[in-house]
């Protein structure tokens, strides 16, 4: 039976546990597994599920709140204690100076009872520096926008479970199609998650996760230098989403400004020769942690490049930023990604893209 808290959080561009799983059962090597691009956070809770240390960074809040939140699972007694007391210490938080763009989203993607319920927690839940708090926030986050008709557990109104469509665009849909947010309970569904996902075990062994650009991995985990036995990871996508457009209405719930235009650099690049720069550039943050014999397991794909592009891109940056032996170990394993965001909102037309599975013995 799968364990539910690998799914706290709806999230695109994620690899399955069973990806992460096929490479711990293949490698002979047992010390820390490690994803300097750690998303959602399925690499390093699998490793700890199976009693594997495991430590991981990203560049996004979002991703970082989701996988501390997976990886440093209090006690449920204490999850439950704190939603009772946010529940019985709530009060009225005013809202934030507002667009007329952003007004009108959050009148029409929440209730306003509900709304008013996320801008209190949003107020006085400490995600980065408490884990009974982070875990909450990852559990809003889950629930923040979704399927509402249907499932009772989804805060707003009809929207994506992955990501946070445009505010003019939900607006006008709702609008057109005449759906409306019904009230919510923030309080009765955070509760109810609780019982739900501790039905399964938690991990014996907990993680560091922190919020960094990959490029700074060897700086933000000095004391797993020459620790590092597995890397299991999925870099940014060559020409792909920008994460922090799609995820805005949760990095407005982690506290930061209501907007779904980005400024802040994402790791997402338009052009082979800066994307491969930075791919280069971010083995060489992970370069220092790796213990003398290291396997590397990487899912990477796109659109713009073929398969012999990337096995000789990736083979190349990491022999250039470890200095060391790179070799292939297993054949290549390619497949279709069936659901992509393009492919979501423009139908099948779109072409399909593919993704392909590397992993490499660097000694």
């Amino acid at each position: 039976m799968r364990n539910r808290f690998h799914s706290i959080c709806p999230y695109f561009a994620i690899f399955p546990e069973s990806f992460v799983g096929e490479h711990l059962d293949a490698t002979d090597l047992d010390g820390v597994v490690f994803d300097p691009f750690c998303g959602r956070g399925t690499a390093v809770f699998e490793a700890l599920l199976r009693g594997r240390k495991a430590a991981g960074c990203d560049i996004h809040p979002v991703a970082v709140c989701i996988t501390k939140a997976k990886c440093n699972i209090p006690d449920s007694r204490k999850v439950m204690s704190r939603i009772e007391q946010l529940r019985s210490s709530y009060y009225y938080v005013p809202t934030d100076k507002l667009t007329p763009e952003m007004k009108e989203f959050f009148t029409n993607c929440y209730s306003r009872k509900t709304y008013a319920q996320l801008r209190f927690l949003r107020a006085n839940l400490d995600w980065k520096n408490n884990d009974v708090d982070c875990f909450i926030s990852a559990l809003c986050l889950g629930s923040l926008h979704g399927e509402s008709h249907r499932s009772k557990r989804v805060f707003s109104n009809r929207m994506p479970r992955t990501i946070s469509t445009k505010p003019v665009y939900s607006v006008r849909w709702w609008q057109k199609k005449g759906y409306f947010a019904e009230y919510r309970n923030v309080f009765e569904i955070l509760s109810g998650w609780v019982e739900y996902r501790y039905k399964s075990d938690r991990p014996m062994l907990t993680a560091k996760v922190v919020e960094s650009d990959a490029r700074r991995a060897s700086s933000e985990f000095p004391r797993l230098r020459g620790k590092v036995t597995d890397v299991i990871t999925s870099p940014p996508y060559l020409d792909t989403t920008n994460y922090r457009e799609d995820q805005w209405l949760r990095l407005w719930f982690l506290g930061e400004d209501a907007t779904s235009r980005q400024r802040h650099v994402d790791g997402r690049h338009l052009s082979k020769d800066r994307y491969w720069k930075f791919l280069d550039e971010a083995w060489e943050g992970v370069a220092p942690l790796l213990a003398p014999k290291a396997r590397v397991a990487i899912r990477i794909g796109g659109r713009k490049m073929s398969k012999k592009e990337m096995l000789k891109g990736l083979s190349s940056g990491l022999a250039r930023a470890t200095n060391r032996k790179v070799s292939k170990i297993k054949n290549v394993k390619s497949s279709t990604i069936e659901r992509t965001q393009a492919n979501s909102f423009r139908g099948a037309k779109v072409d399909r893209a593919k993704e392909h599975d590397f992993c490499f013995m660097v000694e």
